[in-house]
């Protein structure tokens, strides 16, 4: 005997299908089939992740390349939150240490010099 659907029980099948598309789509994306191949353990500080606090780890790219995504997860790991900073800190650390010459000074990136002017403000008050 079929049941009369009232709409909001069509609505609601509606939502509960959209639902289930949307965590099918999600299980496609990188993260999750990261943390389906990965322990849920941080790969720098070795903290473990359930399910209640795994929004705090994420999927750091080896190769800094956001496109790269192998299915066998080889340019993955794991990380949690401060790690993953952490992570992307020393890259910016990394940048900066280029830009110094080979002679060991650091390459101007101002031409801005606040105390060019000292040394003759001081010699006018003496």
């Amino acid at each position: 005997m079929p049941v009369n659907k009232t709409p909001d029980h069509a609505k609601l099948d509606r939502i509960v299908a959209e639902a289930r598309r949307n965590a099918a789509e999600r299980e496609q994306s990188y993260r999750e089939q990261a943390l389906k191949i990965y322990p849920w353990i941080c790969g720098r500080c070795a903290r473990e992740f359930t399910r209640e606090n795994l929004q705090q780890l994420t999927v750091h790219h080896r190769d800094h390349n956001h496109s790269n995504n192998a299915a066998d997860g080889s340019n993955w790991e794991l990380l949690c939150i401060y790690c993953h900073e952490n992570e992307h800190a020393k890259q910016l650390d990394a940048a900066a240490q280029a830009t110094v010459s080979g002679g060991g000074k650091v390459q101007a990136t101002s031409t801005f010099q606040p105390f060019a002017n000292l040394k003759s403000l001081l010699d006018k008050k003496s």
